[in-house]
Parts: C-alpha cells; sequence; structure tokens
C-alpha cells in the first residue's frame, strides 16, 4: 500500500512553519494514541502521524522529503531493499550518490541524538483543574547509567575498534553478476554499526550505557487547565544518545467530572431549582459557585429557563487571558406532594385567575390557551 502525503496526514500544507507542524502534530497525537482512542486503527493511524512528524520536524529531512518524497534515492534503485551497491568500473555506488545529489550515504551511528519523549496522564479533580496545584509525579524512564556515564564499558577500560568492520560500521559483501562486480553493504552485526565493540561491559547497565529509573518530578499545574490538554515540561524525557540531549515529557490531563457544575471552555454552567412562589413572587437566594456562595435576587414572574450571569466567578483562562463567568439557569419545581390546604389554595389561586383572565386583567398564554379550548 502507498504512503500517504506527510503533509496530508498531519493536515498541513506545504508552507507551514515548524510550529504549525509542531501544533497539528500534538493535536493528532492526543486523538490517536492508543492509550486515549480505543479504535483499531488508532494505534496504525498514531504509527503514521508520528512517521510524518519526524520527517517533516527535521529540516534536512524534510528538504530531502520535499525533494523526493517518498521515492527516497538513498534506498537504491529498482527496489534494492535498501542496501548498497557498488558497480565495477563506476567507482562504487556512493561516489554515484554524492556525485548526483551532494551527500553522504549514511548517518553516524555515533553522533549525538535526542531521547525519546514520554507521556504521562494525570487525573485531576474539577476543583484542581480550575485552580492549579503542585504535585510530584514518578515516572519511569531511562537514564544515562552513573557507572559508566553512559559509555557502556566497564569502568576503567574502553571502547575498542570493531575487527570485523574496521571501525566503518558497514560489512561489503561482493558478488559477481552479468552486469558486473555488485559489492552489498551492510551494518556490521557484530557492532550493530557503531564500528565500535564493548570487550567489557558495564555490569550495571550490561553494556547500554542506559538503565531504568523512577524519577521523581515536582510539576506546577496552571489554573484553567482542561480536560484532554497536555503540559511540556522539557528535559523531562528520557535521556539522550552518545551525549544527546533528554526528551521532553507531556503531560495528558484528565478532568472527573463535577456533580453540580458543567465547565465549557472559562465558562461554568449550573441549575437551580426555585419554588413556584419564588418565581412568582420573586426572592433573593444563596448560589454556590467554585469561589464561595453568593446572592442573586430572583425578580417577580421569573419564567423556568431563564439565564443569569455572574461575571467572573468562572474558570481563570490557562493563559492567564481572565476569567470565565458563571450561569444559572432556573428550573421552576413542580411540587409532586401537596397536603388538602395547598390544594385548596391553589384552587383558589386559580379561581382568581380564572376571574381575572374574565375581566381582561391577564392576557397570559394560559388565556390563549383556554380560549382556544372553549373554541373562541
Amino acid at each position: 500500500m502507498s504512503k500517504r502525503d506527510y503533509y496530508e496526514v498531519l493536515g498541513v500544507s506545504k508552507n507551514a512553519t515548524k510550529d504549525e507542524i509542531k501544533k497539528a502534530y500534538r493535536k493528532l497525537s492526543k486523538q490517536y494514541h492508543p492509550d486515549v482512542n480505543k479504535a483499531p486503527d488508532a494505534a496504525e493511524k498514531f504509527k503514521e502521524i508520528k512517521e510524518a512528524y519526524e520527517v517533516l520536524s527535521d529540516d534536512q529531512k524534510r528538504a530531502h522529503y520535499d525533494q523526493f518524497g517518498h521515492t527516497d534515492p538513498n534506498q537504491g534503485f529498482g527496489g534494492f531493499s535498501g542496501a548498497d551497491f557498488d558497480f565495477g568500473g563506476f567507482g562504487g555506488f556512493e561516489d554515484i550518490f554524492s556525485s548526483f545529489f551532494g551527500g553522504t550515504r549514511r548517518r553516524d551511528p555515533n553522533a549525538p541524538r535526542a531521547g525519546a519523549d514520554l507521556q504521562y496522564t494525570m487525573t485531576l479533580t474539577f476543583e484542581e483543574a480550575a485552580f492549579g496545584k503542585e504535585t510530584d509525579i514518578e515516572i519511569p524512564r531511562e537514564e544515562t547509567c552513573d557507572t559508566c556515564h553512559g559509555s557502556g564499558a566497564k569502568p576503567g577500560t574502553k571502547k575498542e575498534t570493531c575487527s570485523h568492520c574496521r571501525g566503518t560500521g558497514q560489512i561489503s559483501i561482493e558478488q559477481a553478476t552479468p552486469f558486473g562486480r555488485i559489492v552489498n553493504r551492510r551494518t556490521c552485526h557484530h557492532c550493530g554499526g557503531t564500528g565500535q565493540f564493548i570487550k567489557e561491559k558495564c555490569t550495571t547497565c550490561g553494556g547500554s550505557g542506559r538503565v531504568k529509573k523512577r524519577k521523581k518530578i515536582h510539576v506546577k499545574i496552571p489554573a484553567g487547565i482542561d480536560d484532554g490538554q497536555q503540559l511540556r515540561v522539557a528535559g523531562q524525557g528520557e535521556a539522550g544518545i552518545n551525549g544527546g540531549p533528554p526528551g521532553d515529557l507531556y503531560i495528558v490531563f484528565r478532568v472527573e467530572p463535577h456533580e453540580f457544575f458543567e465547565r465549557d471552555g472559562d465558562d461554568i454552567y449550573c441549575e437551580i431549582p426555585l419554588t413556584f412562589a419564588q418565581a412568582a413572587l420573586g426572592d433573593e437566594i444563596e448560589v454556590p459557585t467554585l469561589h464561595g456562595k453568593v446572592k442573586l435576587k430572583i425578580p417577580a414572574g421569573t419564567q423556568t429557563g431563564t439565564k443569569f450571569r455572574l461575571k467572573g466567578k468562572g474558570v481563570p483562562n490557562v493563559r492567564g487571558y481572565g476569567q470565565g463567568d458563571q450561569h444559572i439557569i432556573v428550573r421552576v419545581v413542580t411540587p409532586t406532594k401537596l397536603t388538602e390546604k395547598q390544594k385548596q389554595l391553589l384552587r383558589e389561586f386559580d379561581r382568581l385567575s380564572d376571574q381575572s383572565a374574565q375581566h381582561g386583567t391577564h392576557g397570559s398564554f394560559f388565556d390563549k390557551m383556554k380560549k382556544a379550548f372553549k373554541g373562541e
């Protein structure tokens, strides 16, 4: 199956900036991460998104991709499965490649590389997300071995040049064909392409130069963080390779729902019950907010579904752009259990209301309904 265009995978244009590419990657990786998205194809999409980002976020890889697309000349001609070939009489494939494309064939396996990024999911209460908090978390990650300082060699010893590839990291296999002599170059399996060999391995890390540890990290969560958002903690990912910089830690937040409040952006919504008397006669009630109780004046004749706004009683904006509001929706509650006295009073109220309508002093919706049923 042919690969999709990397720009299409991330949903960006070919002129997209690095920031636009990073923003698109974070959004899509969060959406399709296998830990969050349980769809059958989520893992495959996540892998595709990650591959596209690794190419487009690197200036050299991106320039190469823009020039050659998925048909990478580094992978050989005619589908030779990624092996290097030298043709007798032409000075070798690498010489041809360099003359045409002006570059070296192979990346130095011993060059410094950045460590892998890590992801951690944290669950917050509704209030913790609104006001922020400081906490300590523990994450498992690979760190540089303290015994060998990342070399992989036993203290007092050092890496030696691989005798099989003589330090080149590649082994050449010659083969005669009707087209001439072909030299097939493969990664040296003795040294893994590094050109170096550890004779006496570090007993702590087994020669890898890295060890698994649990790291305690102090995290400051900003006020106003919302469900699904993530926080980047620079340099707290896995250790770099060959002296490269460490990766980053991305904390993805899951916010528990509240039993009374609902959140939409920086605004908070809630419903408050009113009795028929409160709605009809008006009242002053206490309303709960995240910032404490406040008094709210209910005008006489308030209808169910009426909305009130408490300015500045919402959630702080996570980027510091002010604060949201709290919106209150009132619901007039119809009593289900009435005493005989209450029933008599309601019947009397209904009789008086009917008399008011007959004398033209009440032009309400209910009066119109009564006239409609009487055929007037």
